[in-house]
């Protein structure tokens, strides 16, 4: 569990860049435990990225967190989600959602569209997740891109690019309280040379 196996828990532990590989780890431990997991593993994935960890929940050809077309969550969906949400719910860190779809259409005129479906399946995720263990402010993004960032470009009706992703973003690492006075330190005694040597100077000239 993150808040036992790391050392230091809720705000008194913040994942970083040095550390959200052990973050993922952590986390890959924890969702073994999760109901029918086995039936799961294949769609769950976890990549450290420049924004921070990713968790992708992919879907199959028949539905694994939500059924084709709809933004109701699967009892199974629901649990790892509840289980992530206990884990991310310790952490200081700020979470990001998205949700993402394939590129089949819906019928012409239609007034609901891949746009609307990839954003409530954003927002069925976080109310799930704020309902279980994250934190009202903890959520700073709910994103829908629709078709736009396909997980397979060579494939756009692939089963896998409809997705969700929970995005643990850094948390920057704050000055030490000591920081500023080592600059100040610094500023001093480069003014303090700068000082001593115009004295010398100034002493040559009177010779």
């Amino acid at each position: 569990m993150v808040g036992t196996d790391m050392v230091g828990a809720g705000e008194n532990f913040a994942v970083n860049k040095d550390n959200m590989e052990q973050l993922k780890e952590q986390l890959q431990k924890s969702i073994r435990e999760v109901p029918k997991f086995d039936k799961l593993q294949n769609h769950i994935d976890m990549t450290v990225t420049n924004e921070g960890l990713r968790i992708e929940l992919t879907e199959s050809a028949v539905g694994t967190f939500f059924d084709s077309g709809s933004a109701r969550m699967s009892a199974d969906g629901s649990d790892l989600l509840k289980m992530l949400a206990q884990e991310l719910g310790k952490l200081p860190n700020h979470i990001a959602m998205e949700g993402h779809t394939d590129s089949k259409k819906y019928p012409a005129g239609a007034t609901y569209g891949n746009w609307e479906l990839s954003g409530d399946r954003a927002n069925a995720a976080r109310r799930i997740m704020q309902a279980n263990g994250i934190r009202e402010d903890q959520v700073t993004q709910v994103r829908g891109f629709a078709d736009q960032r396909l997980r397979k470009p060579d494939a756009p009706q692939d089963p896998s690019n409809r997705r969700i992703s929970l995005i643990v973003q850094y948390l920057e690492k704050k000055p030490g309280p000591d920081s500023g006075a080592g600059e100040k330190a610094e500023g001093e005694s480069v003014a303090g040379a700068a000082e001593k040597a115009g004295k010398e100077a100034g002493e040559k000239k009177k010779e």
